[in-house]
């Protein structure tokens, strides 16, 4: 698959932010938090491998072209998890956990920082391999609905990030450069993919994690949203 071909864009202001969702804008921790007391003791190790697996499905999938729902990569990670850790879980779990997926909890800053964007005339989207009914169900729970132009997934391409393919979408749905676009996430390997085809990027490097040895580096770093909207107006970030 070519590069999209979107010229880089002259210094100038941002039209809108980007931002990925899961681990960016949504704690993808909180499902299994919620549900800690029935799964057990290894509650945390479940959540890391079902992240891990979920992540590492979508680029392999990519790369076999066997493209399929991030809700069914997502539940084929979470009954890996559990194997994993040698666990048979409860009648029952896998489904409530997958409920729960369905609505995690915000990032407490989240609301605010995308209302101050708003104030500030720049578009807000989250460009997500997400599925569409998972992005509008997190949203919606979380009361983001009115702060967010729009819910862009991958679903409508047909391959996950980092391929271009799926980065373009922001492109054509704000109809401007890839340069007049800032991309926002929590995982190095999403920024560096954003980076490569010609966002800004901005990562929110929530848990201190060390650069990615990857083609793409991010415009700027934080380790939380709160300073986004401060950062989007700085003249010596354009």
């Amino acid at each position: 698959m070519s590069t999209p071909p979107w010229p880089a864009a002259p210094p100038g202001p941002i039209v809108a932010c980007l931002f990925d969702a899961y681990g960016t804008l949504f704690d993808i921790t909180s499902a299994a938090r919620r549900l800690k007391d029935e799964i057990g003791p290894a509650w945390e190790s479940v959540a890391e491998i079902w992240r891990t697996r979920q992540l590492e499905y979508t680029w392999l999938r990519s790369l076999m072209d066997r493209y399929t729902d991030f809700r069914v990569i997502t539940a084929e990670a979470l009954d890996y998890a559990f194997a994993a850790v040698g666990q048979v879980p409860a009648p029952g779990l896998t489904d409530r956990l997958m409920d729960v997926y369905m609505t995690l909890d915000a990032y407490p800053e989240v609301p605010g920082m995308l209302a101050t964007l708003r104030d500030k005339g720049v578009g807000t989207a989250i460009l997500s391999n997400g599925a569409p009914d998972m992005l509008q169900a997190a949203t919606d729970s979380a009361g983001l609905a009115g702060v967010l132009d729009d819910l862009l997934s991958v679903d409508t391409v047909g391959v996950f990030k980092p391929a271009p393919a799926a980065y373009e979408l922001g492109c054509v749905r704000f109809g401007c450069e890839a340069g007049r676009l800032m991309f926002v996430s929590s995982n190095g390997w999403d920024v560096a993919g954003a980076a490569t085809f010609g966002f800004r990027t901005v990562w929110v490097n929530r848990r201190n994690a060390p650069a990615e040895r990857l083609p793409g580096v991010p415009m700027a770093e934080l380790d939380s949203l709160d300073g986004l909207p401060d950062l989007v107006s700085d003249p010596a970030f354009r």
